[in-house]
This record gives structure tokens, sequence and C-alpha cells, in this order.
């Protein structure tokens, strides 16, 4: 693997233009936060056609699994600890400060200037907003539509914060719409300053950190996330639906077909505490439980009826339900709506909220709280979405508007028009 150095702030000597026989240099920078950042890239950048296109990645080790076989160049990254990453969500603080992000920065120079690409990809890279500008090459960035400036949202959802333990959801989002503005504000500060210290001008709020680049590629469809009429450099080019290849449990055949099935994940980053009690409630209900723990809970024995593993062929398991719950990421969201299967999702930080508050918008799916799930409640509301067959047809409806917006070829259209 290539090691990186910090060497001269620019290449020896400019790259000669790209003729006709020269492969296009295209380098995918993954903030290793969670798996879906370094998934999402990986997908795209499998996507361009060898012949064509010299692909390099650059990612922390933490997700590795997500990059195995990967046909290209692997550098390493610096990056934050996803701990790190979820302790800062879970207390509403901004997750980088300006010493992280400048040394980001160095990091970012130095592989631009090893690999000298002539186009620059980043998922939840913030530090791209400074250095690719300052080597002049051009920037994608891939990120969710609710974080656009232009998401049209009459009111934002309050996510687990500690605010809303103290004076109970009602008041705390009535607050959380009051001060937003400021607090969007105070997280994009520390990549204001940096690009100032850097010669470029603020960008704005946290909306703008998360979004910015030459070209803005929002991992979504429209009709799930209504915008504003946007600029001509963001465009919706769909969800990435991915999954690591992952053989099924021995008892995966002798799950019962009379009985529904509930597949029940949260994944690498939601409540696991919730796990053992979440499952012997759902165990009480008339279905077969499909659980996949991510390695997060040592469950011992489970009751009849309940089925586990560390881990589950996703898409399979969304397929074979009636209903997922999951902690309301877009990962697993989009993967199971992708199916045509409704989704409950387990919220707790402010990125799963809105990926469920549109969801729910849609009829697809519906939220609960964190810090608010009760067994009786979770029975009561999963008994109903299993009763109510318009939870159904709306996740079919909105598999359909996947279907007809496929991430990989709007990618494929996009590097095509910009290189």
């Amino acid at each position: 693997m290539p090691r990186l150095t910090l060497g001269r702030t620019m290449p020896d000597t400019p790259r000669p233009p790209a003729t006709p026989a020269t492969r296009r240099r295209i380098l995918f920078l993954a903030e290793a936060v969670t798996l879906a950042h370094v998934a999402r890239p990986r997908v795209l950048a499998e996507s361009l056609d060898p012949a064509r296109y010299e692909v390099h990645l650059a990612a922390a080790a933490t997700f590795d699994t997500a990059l195995q076989g990967l046909r290209g160049q692997r550098w390493p990254l610096v990056s934050i600890s996803p701990g790190r990453f979820i302790e800062a969500l879970a207390a509403g603080r901004p997750i980088y400060d300006a010493a992280t992000l400048e040394a980001y920065v160095a990091a970012d120079l130095a592989l631009l200037d090893r690999v000298r690409p002539d186009l620059v990809v980043g998922d939840f890279r913030l530090s791209l907003a400074v250095s690719a500008p300052l080597r002049g090459v051009p920037y994608a960035a891939l990120t969710n539509a609710h974080w656009s400036p232009y998401l049209r949202l009459p009111r934002w959802p309050v996510p687990d914060l500690p605010l809303v333990r103290l004076v109970g959801e009602p008041i705390a989002r009535a607050l959380f719409n009051q001060v937003r503005p400021a607090v969007f504000w105070l997280h994009g500060r520390a990549l204001n300053r940096v690009r100032r210290r850097h010669g470029l001008p603020p960008l704005g709020d946290l909306r703008h950190a998360y979004t910015w680049g030459n070209e803005t590629l929002y991992l979504d469809v429209p009709e799930l996330v209504p915008t504003d009429p946007l600029p001509g450099n963001h465009r919706f080019i769909g969800p990435i639906l991915w999954e690591p290849p992952q053989a099924a449990p021995p008892w995966w055949d002798q799950v019962p077909a009379a009985r529904p099935c509930v597949y029940l994940s949260l994944g690498s980053s939601g409540p696991a505490r919730l796990l053992p009690a979440l499952i012997e409630a759902l165990a009480t209900l008339p279905i077969s439980l499909l659980v996949a723990t991510a390695g997060r809970a040592n469950l011992g024995r489970v009751p009849a009826h309940v089925f586990a593993a560390d881990y589950l062929p996703g898409s399979a398991a969304a397929r074979r339900a009636v209903l997922t719950i999951c902690n309301g990421g877009s990962g697993t969201v989009y993967q199971s709506l992708g199916e045509g299967t409704p989704v409950l999702g387990i919220a707790t930080n402010l990125d799963q909220h809105l990926t469920m508050a549109l969801v729910s918008a849609a009829g697809a799916g519906a939220l609960m709280r964190s810090e608010q799930v009760s067994t009786g409640g979770l029975c009561r509301l999963v008994a109903a979405m299993l009763a109510e067959p318009r939870w159904g047809a709306a996740a079919a409806q909105v598999a359909g508007w996947f279907k007809g917006r496929s991430a990989v070829a709007g990618f494929r259209e996009f590097v095509e028009h910009t290189l």
C-alpha cells in the first residue's frame, strides 16, 4: 500500500493534457465514520470503465470490509473514529474542530499531489472544500439531499438531545426550530475558519459545509426529498443500494413461511442497548423476527420464532420481510424501500430523523424516537403497520421511484459530462 508523506505543496511538473488514449484519473475520498460513507464511493468507483478511468480510493481502515476486492488503487487516509463521530452527534456538538480540519487538509493536499487526479469525489470529507480549490481540482460532493440548503421542509425534527429528556419533545422541538439557524451556523464555523485561513471565502452554515462542491450529487430521488429549484451544479443521481457479500445463516431456510417476517437491524450506529428489550417485546407478536446484531450484542438464547445472526444479507432479509425496523439511517432505509418494504425507524441523530421525516411524509414508514421507545408502544405500532396495507403500497411506490433513477448511471453521465 502506498505511503503518504507531506512533501511539496504542488506537483513538481504539471500533468499533461488528456488525450483520447489517456485514462482520466479519478480520486475518491471516503470519511470512514459510518459504513455508508465508505460503501457509496466504492460502488461509484467500481462503476467506471477501467479502460477509460484510472480509479483511486482513499479511506481509513475502519470499514475495510466495504473495500475488499476493490478494483483500483487504495490509499490510507486520516479520519476520526466512528465512536467520536457518534459521541459528537449524541451531544449535539460540532463533529470537527478547526485543528482536525487543518490536519485533514494537509493529508488531502499530500494525497492530491501524489495522485494528481482530474476529478476528486468525496463522501462527507468536508476538508475537500479547502484542499480541492487550493489545487484547482474539480470536486464532486456525495451527500443526501436532506442536508441541502434548498431542502423544502416546513419544520425540522429535533434529534435525541439532552434537552429533549429535560423538557420533553414538543417544547424541545419548538426551541430547536427557533435556535436552529444559530446552531447550524455554529456547526459550520470551523470549516469557514479554515477556508478563511487559506484565502477562501466562507461557505455558510452546516448545510453548506455538508454539501459544498463544484458539483453536488444527491444520493436520493426528488420525489422523496422535495427541494426548491436547484442550481445547475446540484443534481439528484439516485440512491446507492449496497451491501457486502454475506452468506445466509444456517437457519435461513428454517424460518416458518406461515408467519409474516419482520427484519430488525440497528446497524453500526443505532441504540444497541435496546436490542434485547426490542426482541423480547417483538417475540410476543405472531411474527418471525429476523435479527442482525452487527456484532454489537450477545443475545444468548432467544425466544421462539426469533432468528438472529451477527450479519444477514440485508436486501434478501428486507425482501423477505413485510416490515423493517432499523435506526432510520438512509443505508438500511433505502435498502428496504428498494425492495418495497416499509420501515419503522428508531431514530437518534438528526440525519436519521430527517430521513424518517421524509419517508413518513411519503407514507412508506413511521418514526419512533429512541429516547421514547417503550415495548408496549413498539408492539402496538408494529401490529398496526402489519395490519394496514397502505404502508406496503407506499413503499412499493418509493421502490418504483428508486428503479427510475440509477445512481450508477447518473454518476457515469456526470463523469462523462465533467471530463
